[in-house]
């Protein structure tokens, strides 16, 4: 194994703290990306075990608009892709969150079902009118729903893969799921675009794994499943959407799996050479970010953030930013209302709150939505404020109403 960046120790980054645990010890975990350079696959120590994190997960999918518009479409294109027909096909989505994926496909009179681990966002699916399972995916898992309701001829796991610790056993659940003649569908973030872009704060202890497609073609064919096709995507900074089958009936690669593995090529993921400098350009944004802040509050002026969302507190713990430089930041979850974020304590509030104080900036820290936000926030405007976003470089940006 070979270091990529260690950015210390941090929090969990979905465990926000309520005003009765400010007093209490908290665990910081080591932080620590690294490549194995046998099979390229870049991760982290599995310090925390998902039984840990997402029994009861803060995370809801519904709250992104974007987020919304973005899975509706792909659901009209997997339906054309694996010829769905509502009269017999059946849809399993694994790590389904609130069901703002499968809600979909229920329009569409598609059988389906979520397989999602954590209660509260599980039981949000289903006041949608989504039939999900509370459980974790494993082999067995796998078989057991397929014995219930049969094979499922589209298997959608999308932003989960990077989060399991047993790979190989989270692909065979897939496979055990999927028919024989079916499809799966993977969405993750691609590791091309996090060191090209500096989006460090994507690597948090949820996040084991950070795929390229030539570590993505390994870890599914531990499970008898074959990539045939690759999509690049914009979500989350640089997402790649990865088509598999049965290995019996997945047949050649399309053309775009071959350019996406020649561009990983390029950029020197399958040797150091492609890693050695990611570190050095991380430290410049947090040194940026801090010298921002600092010379605004040498200046009286205010900061606030928007959005409390897991990639944030990385940069938070990584910057060491407190609230006397962030004096707190906001979230449409109203879950997070009332609470702190874990490890800099920084007080959450509802996003009503920016327009009472009219703060001269708002940091973005769900940069990746940057034009919904910059649209939502239009409104700062009206008092001369301005947004900062910290990735992939340090930008002011002066928003018009």
């Amino acid at each position: 194994m070979a270091s990529v960046v260690d950015l210390g120790a941090t929090p969990p980054c979905e465990s926000f703290l309520s005003a009765d645990q400010l007093d209490q010890p908290e665990p910081a975990y080591p932080l620590h990306l690294q490549v194995c350079t046998d099979c390229w696959l870049a991760q982290i120590p599995p310090l925390i075990t998902p039984e840990e994190t997402f029994k009861e997960y803060a995370y809801f999918s519904s709250f992104s608009t974007s987020w919304v518009e973005h899975a509706r479409a792909f659901v009209a294109g997997a339906v054309e892709r694996a010829g769905l027909d509502a009269s017999d096909a059946f849809v399993v989505e694994v790590a389904s969150n609130d069901g703002y994926l499968l809600k979909h496909v229920v329009d569409r009179g598609i059988r389906c079902l979520g397989i999602e681990p954590s209660v509260n966002v599980g039981a949000a699916a289903r006041d949608k009118g989504v039939p999900t399972l509370t459980e974790f995916l494993s082999p067995e898992t796998g078989a057991a729903v397929r014995a219930e309701h049969g094979p499922a001829n589209l298997v959608v796991a999308n932003n989960v893969y990077a989060h399991i610790p047993d790979v190989i056993g989270f692909t065979q659940g897939l496979r055990a799921l999927v028919a024989d003649d079916g499809w799966v569908s993977i969405e993750v973030q691609h590791l091309l675009t996090l060191i090209e872009d500096n989006q460090y704060d994507t690597i948090y202890h949820e996040h084991f794994q950070y795929y390229t497609v030539a570590s993505a073609i390994r870890a599914l064919a531990s499970g008898g499943l074959t990539l045939v096709d690759v999509e690049l995507l914009p979500t989350h900074g640089g997402s790649i959407r990865l088509w598999s089958r049965p290995a019996e009936v997945a047949g050649e690669p399309s053309e775009r799996v071959a350019d996406v593995l020649a561009r990983e090529k390029a950029a020197g993921l399958q040797e150091l050479s492609g890693y050695t400098e990611f570190s050095a350009r991380v430290a410049k944004v947090r040194r940026d970010l801090l010298k921002f802040l600092i010379e605004a509050a040498e200046r009286g002026e205010t900061v606030v953030g928007y959005g409390a969302p897991g990639k944030g507190n990385t940069l938070l713990n990584h910057c060491g930013i407190r609230p006397d430089l962030l004096a707190y930041t906001v979230d449409r979850n109203p879950y997070k209302h009332g609470r702190f974020t874990p490890g800099t304590r920084i007080p959450i509030l509802a996003p009503e709150q920016i327009a009472v104080d009219k703060p001269d900036y708002v940091l973005v820290l769900p940069w990746n939505l940057r034009a919904e936000l910059t649209e939502q926030l239009s409104y700062v405007h009206e008092w001369g404020g301005r947004l900062v976003f910290p990735i992939p470089e340090l930008s002011i940006v002066e928003v018009q109403s």
